[in-house]
């Protein structure tokens, strides 16, 4: 919760006024808690695997020649009724471990010095975070991933994940609950190395999964669409 009383009080304190990005966040977010603000990333999780997953449906359930030439398995199509099914319990995972894990996490969040306040970061700023983040994530992924094509971790947990055999962007998230802890971790190591503010946290998690789900969508769309691809 922001310790100001009025937009008058936050902009005397910086000894400016607020930009306007600055005074909707304030007017967004002076009389919520920090704990209810960065439980906004349940929000946005279940909004991106909801969202962004659909475009990929539509390409893959058109079967237009133009895509399915970027397909990486043709020759498989997924029924929509299963897609379907994927989605459901990807939602229910979503819901009842993936949110409950943002809730006790919430002191950590605290802990590293990941803040609400004003002012308000720059983008340089948030670019410069954001590039670590991916850096350490993708690093850490690297070998936990490893770690899971183990005989042991596969068989035990990463075999969940393969329950698809030809990609679908919805089954992106469609994991172990240990998977999800595991997986957590990495995309939770860089924000604590380099804290930032929340709203570069949220962005970064939205970032984020917006990757996976295109890496999971089973088209190879790099080339011809480049921004489709976070990562690319």
């Amino acid at each position: 919760m922001l310790p100001y009383k009025s937009i008058e009080a936050a902009a005397a304190q910086l000894g400016r006024n607020l930009t306007y990005a600055e005074t909707l966040w304030f007017n967004y977010s002076a009389e919520k808690s920090d704990g209810v603000l960065a439980c906004h990333n349940i929000l946005f999780v279940c909004l991106i695997f909801s969202v962004v997953p659909l475009p990929f449906v539509f390409i893959q359930l058109l079967r237009s020649p133009f895509f399915e030439k970027h397909k990486i398995q043709p020759k498989i199509q997924t029924p929509a009724a299963e897609i379907f099914n994927c989605y459901k319990d990807v939602m229910l995972n979503l819901l009842f471990v993936v949110g409950p894990l943002q809730l006790v996490s919430y002191p950590s969040v605290k802990a590293v010095g990941i803040h609400t306040g004003l002012p308000l970061p720059s983008v340089g700023e948030i670019a410069a975070q954001l590039l670590v983040y991916f850096v350490v994530e993708d690093y850490t992924t690297y070998w936990m991933h490893r770690f899971l094509h183990c005989k042991w971790g596969y068989e035990k947990i990463h075999k969940v994940h393969h329950h698809y055999t030809s990609p679908i962007a919805f089954a992106a998230p469609y994991l172990h609950w240990a998977e999800i802890l595991i997986l957590g971790i990495a995309s939770f190591l860089g924000p604590a190395m380099v804290p930032g503010h929340v709203v570069t946290f949220w962005l970064w998690f939205v970032l984020r999964q917006m990757e996976a789900l295109e890496t999971h969508s089973g088209y190879a769309l790099h080339s011809t669409f480049p921004l489709l691809s976070i990562s690319s």
